[in-house]
């Protein structure tokens, strides 16, 4: 990309969405070609076969592989979580942070598991986001700078991304982006996040509340919303999720906060996503309505809200099975199986 991702404005922001590229239709094409051909019924490998389609497509490879997947945590630190939103304190980021260097996190287990490379992102923890009950997360250049960076952290290589976050206080700030997106109460979009008490969860409420009240009424331009009541792990995921487009990788996002991510692009085009799958469907209850927002059918179910990027990992899992499975069948000609007559 030609443009100084260091001070990407708004402007230069919207027109790279609007000019991302399209699908590879003709390694789609050879994708089916070739499993119309696998010793197997058609359609036999269900979902499976579409995934490699998917990879296809974003790949533009006509035998798509996964050589060299990588989970990406963008980690960051909000000012709203002194409002006692969370079950765990702001300290808990950078304890975590260091966890994940230590290896000792559940997605650690999970990159080893699955052969899965692994890049934690920091984004000054040190200095939390303001608290946007009373103040904007962002300034415009700061909240472009952070795009930015997330576009810069996916230089090196990657096949496919997997997308997670680690963050205390981030589920009531992905809520405020839901509830600024998407209108109705804050209610609709605040759930338990890591295990709040019933009090916590009203905090939680009328902090999402009071966040959105200070976007006015009316149609709310995406990024605007993402500057007033984001976090930076959020606006990082989204700088990731565009270039990752143009570098033809396609995304695995994890669950309720990730996806926000994907969200603020889903606003601003719906296409600016088709290149984006949903690991995991979230056991925070609200990433249903969200998904249903995005037309987006999550590869797995398994009432997980940890974070962290584990239920993409898991679903990277079922790709990488999906794109192995692919190019490694035998054809029936090849393995001399008569076809049905």
């Amino acid at each position: 990309m030609s443009l100084a991702l260091s001070a990407l404005p708004f402007d230069d922001i919207r027109s790279l969405v609007s000019r991302m590229p399209g699908p590879d239709a003709d390694a789609v094409d050879a994708v089916r070609r070739r499993d119309a051909r696998l010793t197997k019924p058609a359609g036999s490998l269900g979902r499976l076969e579409t995934l490699v389609e998917w990879l296809a497509a974003w790949q533009a490879r006509p035998t798509p592989r996964v050589d060299r997947p990588v989970v990406s945590i963008f980690a960051a630190n909000h000012g709203v979580a002194a409002r006692g939103v969370s079950a765990f304190p702001p300290s808990v980021t950078e304890q975590m942070v260091a966890n994940f260097a230590a290896g000792g996190a559940a997605i650690n287990q999970m990159c080893v598991a699955f052969d899965l490379g692994l890049k934690v992102l920091e984004l000054a923890l040190e200095v939390p986001t303001p608290d946007i009950t009373v103040a904007d997360a962002f300034d415009e250049a700061g909240c472009a700078a952070t795009i930015a960076f997330g576009m810069e952290s996916v230089a090196g290589g990657a096949d496919l991304l997997i997308v997670g976050e680690m963050g205390i206080g981030n589920t009531t700030v992905a809520a405020a982006i839901y509830h600024g997106l998407y209108g109705g109460d804050a209610a609709d979009w605040v759930g338990r996040g890591t295990g709040v008490d019933d009090e916590g969860l009203a905090r939680k409420r009328d902090a999402v509340a009071a966040a959105v009240a200070r976007l006015g009424e009316g149609r709310r331009d995406p990024l605007e919303v993402l500057r007033r009541v984001g976090g930076r792990e959020i606006a990082a995921m989204v700088g990731a999720l565009i270039a990752a487009r143009f570098e033809h990788v396609p995304v695995i996002v994890d669950g309720f906060v990730a996806t926000a991510a994907a969200a603020v692009l889903h606003a601003m085009d719906p296409a600016a996503v088709d290149h984006v799958l949903v690991g995991h469907r979230s056991a925070e209850g609200a990433h249903g309505a969200v998904l249903e927002r995005l037309g987006k059918t999550a590869l797995l179910d398994l009432g997980l809200r940890l974070g962290e990027g584990t239920g993409a990992a898991l679903a990277a899992a079922l790709v990488k099975a999906a794109a192995a499975t692919h190019a490694g069948m035998a054809t029936f000609d090849q393995a001399g199986v008569a076809e049905k007559g």
